[in-house]
Parts: C-alpha cells; sequence; structure tokens
C-alpha cells in the first residue's frame, strides 16, 4: 500500500530558527537554502549597489537600497520569505530593523545555477502579485539582464553594455559592462 509523502510546510519562524550562518527563503512556506554567492555575482551586486546608491543620493534621497542579505517580507502571511540581491524601498513605512514589510519598488535577483528556476518564475510571479513596480533578472551566464516593468505590463531584454533605463526613474539607466 503506498502512503502520500507529508509535505513539510514551514513559517518565518523556522528561517529564525536556522544555525547561524545558514541562509533560506521561504516561498508559500516552502523552504529553499541559499549558496554562498560567488565572486562574479557579488561583483555585479557591488557594480549596481553602488549605481543605484549614488544616483539616489543625488536624486532621489527619500528611496533607499539595500543589499542582500536584507529581509523582505513581501505578504504579512508568516509564510513569504526573500533577499532578493538587491532591494530599492522608497516608502520609509515599510522598514524596520527586521526588514522590509511589503514589497520594495524595484528588485534585482542576480541568477546563480542554484536560483535560476526560481529567480525566473516562482520569484517574478511572487515579485508582481505583491506589487513590486521594477524587477530585474541579471544573468551572468547569459549576459543579459531582463526588465519587468509592472506598472507598464512590459519585459525587455538588454545584453550586458548595453544602457538599461530603470523604469521607476525617468532619465536613469545602467551600463552593466562584463
Amino acid at each position: 500500500m503506498d502512503t502520500l509523502k507529508k509535505e513539510e510546510f514551514y513559517t518565518i519562524e523556522d528561517i529564525y530558527a536556522l544555525p547561524d550562518g545558514e541562509r533560506a527563503e521561504l516561498i508559500d512556506g516552502e523552504i529553499y537554502y541559499m549558496a554562498p554567492p560567488g565572486w562574479k555575482h557579488q561583483g555585479i551586486s557591488s557594480y549596481l549597489h553602488n549605481e543605484i546608491y549614488n544616483y539616489i543620493k543625488d536624486n532621489h534621497r527619500e528611496c533607499h537600497v539595500l543589499a542582500a542579505p536584507f529581509a523582505v517580507f513581501l505578504n504579512e502571511d508568516g509564510i513569504n520569505y526573500v533577499e532578493p540581491d538587491i532591494s530599492v524601498i522608497c516608502d520609509e513605512s515599510k522598514l524596520d530593523e527586521k526588514g522590509c514589510h511589503g514589497a520594495p519598488d524595484w528588485v534585482i535577483e542576480i541568477v546563480s545555477q542554484s536560483s535560476k528556476a526560481r529567480d525566473y518564475m516562482t520569484k517574478l510571479f511572487k515579485y508582481r502579485t505583491a506589487g513590486v513596480r521594477e524587477y530585474w533578472i541579471v544573468d551572468p551566464e547569459k549576459q543579459m539582464i531582463s526588465v519587468y516593468g509592472f506598472e507598464k505590463d512590459m519585459v525587455e531584454q538588454y545584453n550586458f553594455g548595453a544602457d538599461v533605463p530603470v523604469g521607476i526613474y525617468d532619465g536613469f539607466s545602467i551600463r552593466l559592462e562584463t
């Protein structure tokens, strides 16, 4: 007689109970463990963070750019917790010492082998339904940036080296070289 496998269902409390140094995300009650990023991933993250930080410092001081590890509680349901590579939050009331409560305005994920399916499928859906305004998927292997402008219902792709316009800020673009 076959028995059904009992599926585990996790909550935010399980994330906080992880051993020190272990990172994971929680999407609809399912836990996804995260491997440490490589140096190329971190280089891209640092470059993008610096470009965005400098732009915000000079133009949109009400917004904050935060790099992973930084907690984003997409919904107040206790079963969704993500750590985007880069989050831009313009509503300071969403921020506290634990992280961001609600959707950031702009999220950037840098694809790694272990996160590819989550970044292109699962998180795309979660970010859109949570109210993220703009979502970038940076794929170092393909040397491509996919830009999802959810407010305008648009998707565009750019090769590394191209000027990529930032939809939430008029007149701001970023060029990511290889």
